[in-house]
C-alpha cells in the first residue's frame, strides 16, 4: 500500500503546544458508524458510552528520557529510545555522527554514558554508569520529558511539562512518549464514567521512540516497525474476556492500548496474558479482533498511527473527519483534541483506486505473515477461567528479529 495515501496537509497553527485546561475541556470529534462525524467536547464521553463499555487504558509512566551533556566540549542531546537492560539503551543523539564507541557522555549528577555502537537504524547504543532504580533516581533528577519535536520548548523544557506530558493513572516506569489520548482524563471524569457504569481496566505498552519516527518507505510494505514492551496480568485478561462474553464493548484508550490487545488477542477476540516485545503494523485491511471502538487524538501525516486509524474506521472517513477537525479548527497531536471512533473495523474501505492494488495484501507477502503469525508462549496458553479458549496458544502479531 503506497504510503502517500495517507498524506494529508496540515496548517501548521493547529499543532497544538500546550493541553487544554481543564484536559476535560479539549474537543471530542465524535465518529458515527456510519462514517458521520459530531461535534463535542472530552466532557461530554459519559453520555456517549454506553453502562456495561470497558475502557482499556495504558498506565504506563513516562520517564524523563531527554538528556543534556557533554564530550569533552562539545554538547550532546541524548532522548532514549529503548531499552536493553538496566543500565543499557537505545537512544537518538543530535550529531551522532561525531560519537564513537568507548566516548563518554558526561551529565549533571555525576551521572555517564558510555557510547558501544551505533545501530544500523540509526540510534546509539550507551550504558549508563548506574542501573535500576539509581539510574531512574538520576532520570528524574537531571532528565526532562521527551515531548515530542513538533512541541517546542526551550533548552530544559517546562516544568508544567512534567504533569502535562503524564496521565493521572501512570504508575508503571518506562515509556519514552506519552500514550496521548489518556491526557485527557481527570479525577472527576473518571468519577462520571464510574456513575454512568461504564468500566476500565488497566494494561502497560512501554511506548518507544519509535512514535517520533515517520514512515519513510513510499510502501507500507517495507516498513519496519519498531518494538514496544507491553504487559497485560492474567487479572486484566480475565476483566477483558469477561466483558467480551457478556457482549460488552471493549474501547482502548489511544492507539498504544490498541496495539497491546490486538497483539495478544486470539482470532475471537479473547486476550491472554501477555508480556513480550510487539512489533504490530495495523494497516487498511487488518482484521480486528478485539476493539469494539477507540478513543484516540489526532495523528501525523503518514504515521503508522493515522495508518492504524484509517484501518479502523475506513481511509475515506478519516480522511473526511480529518478534513471536518481543520476546517473547525480542532487542536492536532499529542496536546490536542480527541476522536471518538464508533465506525466498525470490519468494514473499512479503500478508496476505489487503491482496492486493485491492495487486493494483493490480503494475501500477505511472507515477510508480512511474520509479523502477523501466531507465537506459543510457554505459560500463557494454559486453561484458565477467563473465558478464553481452553486450547489454544497464546497468539500475537509481532515480528521475531
Amino acid at each position: 500500500m503506497k504510503t502517500s495515501l495517507f498524506h494529508f496537509d496540515l496548517p501548521p497553527d493547529l499543532i497544538a503546544a500546550a493541553p487544554a485546561c481543564p484536559r476535560e475541556s479539549a474537543r471530542l470529534l465524535h465518529i458515527l458508524p456510519d462514517g458521520t462525524a459530531a461535534d463535542a467536547v472530552v466532557g461530554d464521553l459519559p453520555d456517549l458510552l454506553r453502562a456495561g463499555d470497558l475502557l482499556v487504558f495504558n498506565d504506563t509512566k513516562v520517564i524523563p528520557a531527554r538528556l543534556f551533556g557533554t564530550r569533552g566540549q562539545a554538547a550532546v542531546e541524548l532522548t532514549l529510545f529503548k531499552q536493553i537492560n538496566p543500565s543499557d539503551w537505545e537512544a537518538l543523539v543530535k550529531n551522532a555522527r561525531r560519537l564513537h564507541a568507548g566516548d563518554v557522555i558526561v551529565f549533571d549528577g555525576g551521572l555517564t554514558a558510555e557510547v558501544l555502537h551505533k545501530t544500523p537504524a540509526g540510534p546509539v547504543a550507551v550504558r549508563f554508569n548506574q542501573s535500576g532504580a539509581d539510574l531512574e533516581a538520576s532520570l528524574n533528577a537531571v532528565g526532562t520529558m521527551p515531548l515530542p519535536p513538533y512541541i517546542k520548548r526551550p533548552r530544559g523544557g517546562l516544568d508544567s511539562d512534567k504533569a502535562d506530558y503524564q496521565t493521572i493513572f501512570a504508575r508503571n516506569a518506562g515509556a519514552v512518549a506519552a500514550p496521548t489520548a489518556g491526557l485527557h482524563f481527570t479525577e472527576d471524569l473518571l468519577r462520571r464514567l464510574d456513575a454512568k457504569g461504564i468500566d476500565r481496566v488497566f494494561i502497560t505498552l512501554h511506548v518507544g521512540g519509535g512514535t517520533f519516527l515517520p514512515v519513510k518507505t513510499d510502501d507500507t510494505d517495507d516498513h519496519r516497525m519498531h518494538a514496544e514492551y507491553g504487559v497485560i496480568t492474567a487479572e486484566a485478561a480475565r476483566k477483558i474476556n469477561a466483558a467480551k462474553r457478556a457482549g460488552r464493548r471493549v474501547i482502548p484508550v489511544g492507539t498504544t492500548a490498541l496495539r497491546l490487545l490486538e497483539s495478544a488477542a486470539d482470532d475471537r477476540g479473547y486476550v491472554r496474558p501477555f508480556g513480550a516485545d510487539t512489533r504490530i503494523f495495523i494497516t487498511p485491511g487488518y482484521a480486528f479482533k478485539c476493539a469494539d471502538a477507540l478513543w484516540t487524538n489526532f495523528h501525523l501525516s503518514e504515521s503508522t498511527l493515522f495508518m492504524l486509524v484509517c484501518a479502523f474506521a475506513g481511509v475515506d472517513v478519516m480522511k473526511r473527519a480529518y478534513a471536518h477537525a481543520m476546517e473547525r479548527r480542532y487542536r492536532f497531536f499529542s496536546y490536542g483534541d480527541a476522536c471518538l471512533i464508533e465506525s466498525p473495523a470490519r468494514r473499512a474501505e479503500q478508496p476505489d483506486d487503491q482496492q486493485a492494488e491492495d487486493a494483493h495484501r490480503q494475501r500477505q507477502r511472507p515477510d508480512a505473515r511474520q509479523q502477523q503469525r501466531q507465537v506459543q508462549r510457554d505459560d500463557a496458553g494454559r486453561p484458565d477461567d477467563d473465558g478464553a479458549p481452553d486450547d489454544r496458544p497464546l497468539h500475537r502479531a509481532v515480528e521475531r528479529r
